[in-house]
């Protein structure tokens, strides 16, 4: 199963001195095909990568990693809830991961567990990957590293963009970048919708250059693409393949957790939702107005909010950079204080939009609102970035 590892003179040079840094920790399973993934994250940097591989090593100790298969319970919320899974194998025999982007209810699992909780998840995830990879090796005969993965999006709205669960997912996402770098050979998305731009704006900078040359997006024929690289008896039927669950279920819920929203008996406290908001009182009888200067077009203008014990008016109005004002979000009522309200949409106007929570009706009554209102936007250098994900003639 002796392989060559493919690397030019200069590669050589600086892989044979990123061991001599690391000989005093290196662990004797950590070969050349491994340690190559640590220069590689880090751009062939050897300072970077000696410092991600030590801070990696001191971490996983930390979490008792290398116990974790015999130790380690998944949290019940967690193995009900967490979406996504294992499943099949690609051509090259790799494990395929399906992420179920559009299923996360991260606001429910954030309330329902602790960091750690999450964080031991995806370790143990990974570690898990890992010693399949292994057996594959084993059962093919040659080395089996990395895996492909299917990203998909279905579902994926203007909840996902909900800031302490998008950057609590960014940080699973440094954690496994730091901790187990170059284990995707592949990142097939599927089902992008529109604010797929917004989204790959906050995880660009988490994401490698070898990263991005590996990640594409497919379009409405990713089933027919998908076969290219996956046999139809690895697949997921509902993602054109045939594999299905014993009794026929297309979505294999038997291998790939579907998630969906938490209940809340698995709630642990109700703080968080409030931590992450701004907060204000809406007298008896008036209004409050907040103004977004809007200067790009395409900006995302996205709001979230929750008022204490009473209802209250919402409504978004523009004017116009040509002075025009008119309504854009027309005004009505909303039950806010018994469900959180979140939506958004695309400024294709330049201008200023008022965001206003109205307490006019009400003569007797102050309302308390809890908001979050922000701008997202996605620049051409982000748009470029996206469309060539869409080249597949790469796959």
């Amino acid at each position: 199963m002796a392989e060559e590892l493919k690397l030019n003179e200069s590669q050589r040079r600086t892989l044979t001195e990123f061991k001599l840094r690391i000989a005093d920790v290196m662990k004797t399973d950590h070969d050349d095909f491994y340690l190559i993934k640590w220069l590689k994250a880090r751009s062939f940097h050897l300072a970077n990568a000696e410092k991600m591989y030590r801070d990696s090593l001191a971490y996983k100790e930390k979490m008792k990693v290398d116990t974790m298969a015999t130790t380690y319970t998944i949290p019940k919320v967690l193995k009900e809830y967490f979406p996504g899974g294992y499943c099949g194998y690609d051509k090259d025999g790799a494990p395929l991961v399906i992420e179920l982007f559009g299923r996360y209810d991260m606001k429910g699992l954030m309330l329902s567990t602790r960091r750690s909780d999450l964080e031991k998840l995806k370790l143990f995830q990974c570690e898990m990957v890992i010693e399949e990879c292994k057996r594959q090796s084993e059962r093919l005969g040659k080395r089996v590293d990395g895996t492909s993965v299917i990203f998909d999006m279905e579902n994926a709205g203007a909840k996902t963009l909900w800031r302490p669960g998008l950057e609590m997912y960014l940080h699973l996402i440094k954690v496994l970048e730091d901790n187990y770098p170059e284990m995707a050979k592949r990142l097939i998305v599927v089902n992008a919708p529109a604010i797929f731009p917004f989204m790959y704006r906050f995880v660009r900078p988490l994401l490698s250059e070898d990263m991005k040359r590996k990640m594409f997006v497919l379009g409405s024929n990713y089933k027919t693409e998908l076969l290219k690289f996956i046999d139809e008896d690895q697949l997921p039927a509902y993602l054109g393949g045939t594999l299905t669950d014993p009794d026929g279920n297309p979505r294999c819920t038997t291998m790939i957790r579907q998630g969906g929203p938490v209940p809340q008996s698995f709630y642990l406290t109700e703080n968080l939702m409030n931590e992450a908001m701004s907060t204000a009182v809406v007298a008896n009888g008036e209004s409050l107005k907040l103004d977004f200067k809007v200067e790009k077009p395409c900006t995302m203008l996205r709001w979230e909010f929750r008022t204490e014990d009473y209802d209250i008016g919402f409504g978004v109005n523009l004017v116009s950079e040509a002075g025009e004002r008119r309504e854009i979000v027309p005004s009505k009522k909303y039950n806010s204080h018994l469900v959180t309200e979140d939506d958004s949409i695309i400024c294709s106007t330049l201008g200023t939009y008022s965001v206003i929570f109205d307490n006019s009706s009400s003569w007797t009554k102050s309302k308390k609102v809890f908001y979050l209102i922000e701008l997202l936007y996605a620049d051409d250098q982000i748009r470029g970035e996206v469309e060539a994900f869409r080249d597949v003639t790469q796959f």
